[in-house]
């Protein structure tokens, strides 16, 4: 291998060892939430460190490589998407935190009810597993499975659209309630931007491998770079 062939192959590693962790963080915010374990939770925010280390170390390797070696093709566009992964990466680990930090501020444990008229657990599940599944397309470059994102990301939209909705009613059959619901509200809110975050991260793994831009674009009609 050559000398850039290495350095790229430390980037990805370095992208995944992130990966794993961000996964780490927003299952633990999920058990946290689900077992009302502040322990847990405040290591989710303690942990959130490491994340922003991450993105440092990894922008500076990028731009290393870019200043000492000027990649062309597959590789520039490598390092372009990665950059752009890293960030939406950092945010999703943001989020995590977030959501931890409702568990530490909470009074009481919530009212699992709420969970599961809201949808608000199933659409926990479905954010954790596509961010593993897009992790998976990343590391092995599946654009196939890169593009199944789009739709599955429907599913976390579809439970955000309906939220509204969902917590009036679960405060209007118990005012004492209201408190929880708002949280569960904004946990939602939260998990469809992890959504986001994960389709913006397919897009850019179809970009470095079939050097196609689909951003600003419908999934389905594809422009080649």
């Amino acid at each position: 291998m050559t000398h850039l062939e290495l350095e790229i192959q430390a980037v990805k590693t370095e992208v995944l060892n992130m990966w794993n962790l961000v996964e780490s963080q927003l299952q633990k915010s999920r058990n946290a939430m689900l077992h009302f374990d502040r322990d847990l939770a405040r290591e989710v925010v303690l942990r959130e460190k490491r994340v922003n280390a991450f993105e440092l170390k990894i922008d500076r390797d990028c731009e290393n490589i870019f200043a000492l070696y000027s990649p062309v093709a597959i590789d520039l566009r490598f390092l372009l998407a990665v950059l752009k992964i890293n960030n939406n990466l950092e945010r999703i680990g943001d989020i995590a935190d977030g959501i931890a930090k409702y568990i530490i501020e909470a009074l009481t444990d919530f009212d699992k009810e709420i969970f599961t008229k809201t949808g608000m657990l199933n659409m926990y599940e479905e954010a954790i597993h596509i961010l593993s599944d897009t992790r998976l397309a990343f590391e092995k470059e599946d654009t196939a499975l890169a593009r199944s994102i789009f739709k599955r990301d429907e599913v976390l939209d579809n439970i955000n659209r309906a939220a509204i909705p969902n917590v009036s009613e679960c405060i209007r059959a118990d005012m004492g309630a209201m408190n929880d619901a708002l949280y569960v509200l904004s946990i939602i809110r939260k998990l469809e931007r992890v959504g986001d975050q994960t389709k913006n991260i397919a897009e850019e793994i179809i970009f470095y491998v079939e050097a196609k831009v689909l951003k600003h674009q419908d999934p389905n009609t594809k422009v080649n770079m």
